[in-house]
């Protein structure tokens, strides 16, 4: 990947974000929110950002694809093209239903795939600013400052994580809770991948635990994370790859605490 492409893709994030989605946050109208699917939110803002957004990335890197959110949600066939040359993965506006109910907390994301592989990622915060960024093997940096997660693991009972039970089959989900006193806290969430990825480079949160991982949710963050020294992998250990078609992912800051999560919650 070409080095300036990581600057121009983070100015593109910014100026999008400004233009369309910030200017909305806190001002939608009625007509501006529609239901895509049962419990599923999308604004006009998030199909704005997506275009906009879709057409400056196929200029900055010709012979592209866009596999983006909305369109997707036509278009379900636009996921087999993830293993297919350069394919730009794009979440216009993770969090959406915060961005609805006036909440802070969502971003835009962008992933770059080549052949199949994350090479690169941004996310971005509208609301701060702050633009979290990584290469594969080059490392993760926020603002231009290089991150890297701590080492070790205070063991299972003192981890605090997000545990996502919404999309868990009724069996796992039940095993789930009758173990989550293994940990010290099972957090909420914060219904935004976008923020959930850097709350652990950040050390706010050891872990998070996932089962739907749509691409463009989890791409960014993914490689955000490991190039950070955090791991990213399914149940089984397997390392993470944004065209899988599998449920289930453990994210943290490392691998010793990803093992402790892991068999503390799903072993």
């Amino acid at each position: 990947m070409r080095a300036a492409l990581l600057d121009e893709v983070g100015e593109v994030m910014r100026a999008v974000a400004s233009e369309v989605i910030v200017p909305r946050f806190g001002a939608l109208e009625h007509e501006d929110v529609e239901e895509k699917a049962p419990g599923e939110l999308v604004t006009v803002a998030d199909r704005e950002a997506e275009q906009l957004l879709s057409e400056a990335l196929l200029e900055l890197l010709p012979g592209s694809r866009v596999v983006g959110e909305e369109q997707t949600a036509k278009q379900p066939g636009l996921l087999k093209l993830l293993e297919q040359g350069d394919v730009w993965l794009v979440d216009p506006l993770d969090g959406t239903a915060n961005f609805v109910e006036g909440r802070p907390c969502f971003a835009v994301m962008v992933a770059l795939l080549s052949a199949g592989q994350t090479v690169g990622a941004w996310l971005l915060d509208p609301i701060t600013n702050r633009l979290s960024r990584a290469e594969l093997g080059a490392g993760a940096y926020v603002d231009g400052t290089r991150l890297s997660t701590s080492a070790g693991s205070p063991g299972a009972a003192q981890l605090r994580g997000a545990v996502l039970q919404k999309y868990m089959p009724r069996e796992l989900r039940e095993q789930v809770e009758q173990r989550i006193s293994r940990i010290e806290q099972a957090l909420p969430g914060t219904r935004c991948a976008g923020a959930e990825y850097p709350a652990i480079v950040h050390a706010t949160q050891d872990f998070a635990v996932f089962w739907r991982t749509l691409p463009w949710d989890h791409a960014p963050g993914a490689l955000f994370l490991t190039e950070a020294g955090g791991v990213a992998a399914r149940f089984d250990g397997t390392p993470y790859r944004a065209g899988d078609d599998v449920a289930g992912l453990v994210v943290a800051r490392n691998q010793a605490v990803w093992d402790d999560a892991v068999k503390a919650l799903l072993r």
